[in-house]
């Protein structure tokens, strides 16, 4: 007789509403990934229609997990749906070109009588290479976003950012908020740019054809503790390079 392995499933907002559960219990062949169970997951009905348009993170037994992870007899297997800030709050980070016009889109309601949008495109050189700690830079721009919110009554705010080779003329990175009036939107919009431009470990190499390519200097984050190491040779702790 073939060898199982029994995992528990949890399931989280949008996933737990169309299960109509909060958990589940799979038997998987031995040697099943999370993939595995992934998969196995969107043969369900309840379920199959929103695992095939939704990017998922997943945990094992509380700790993040890559989708070839292999499961065992008695894992918990946690899915993640992206995560999502406060009320009308949208953050991406991804390899996808950025377009304004869907952002502007996301952020309109009937209460908003401004909409402003900012985008922040390569120029001078021929590229730009950005690279990211993915996951917290999702979440710190979450937080600088719903913080706007809060502090300029906005109805909305939006940001994504590129990151891998960005060309000369497109966009690295866009917000857009709206709010009942414009110099509420105004002070928002410069706001969310400013802080995630210092404060999301984001970093960037300038690409040009006359040069070799360079990480670009910048600023340490404000209220971040000091380097835990500071080598000689390398850069202070108001450099922030990767």
């Amino acid at each position: 007789m073939p060898c199982t392995v029994t995992v528990r499933v949890l399931l989280f907002a949008m996933l737990r509403e169309q299960a109509g559960r909060e958990s589940l219990e799979l038997e998987l062949p031995d040697g099943a990934t999370v993939a595995d169970a992934i998969a196995m997951l969107a043969a369900e009905p309840a379920l199959s229609e929103l695992l095939a348009r939704m990017p998922l993170g997943a945990a094992v037994n509380r700790e993040y997990a890559d989708s070839a992870t292999e499961l065992m007899p008695g894992d918990e297997l946690a899915l993640i749906p992206p995560v999502s800030g406060g009320a009308g709050v949208h953050v991406r980070v991804s390899r996808d070109p950025l377009l304004l016009e869907p952002l502007s889109r996301a952020v309109s309601s009937p209460a908003a009588g401004a909409i402003v949008t900012f985008q922040g495109a390569t120029r001078e050189v021929d590229a730009l290479e950005y690279e990211a700690y993915r996951e917290m830079a999702e979440e710190q721009i979450k937080v600088i976003l719903d913080e706007c919110v809060q502090r300029h009554g906005l109805e909305a705010a939006a940001a994504e950012h590129r990151i891998g080779k960005v060309p000369l003329g497109e966009p690295a990175v866009i917000v857009a908020v709206s709010a009942a009036h414009r110099e509420a939107a105004f002070a928002g919009a410069r706001e969310a740019i400013d802080r995630i431009k210092t404060q999301v470990p984001i970093w960037k190499r300038e690409v040009a054809s006359d040069r070799a390519a360079s990480w670009v200097r910048g600023r340490s984050v404000p209220d971040a503790p000091g380097p835990i190491v500071s080598p000689a040779g390398l850069p202070s702790s108001g450099e922030r390079t990767p």
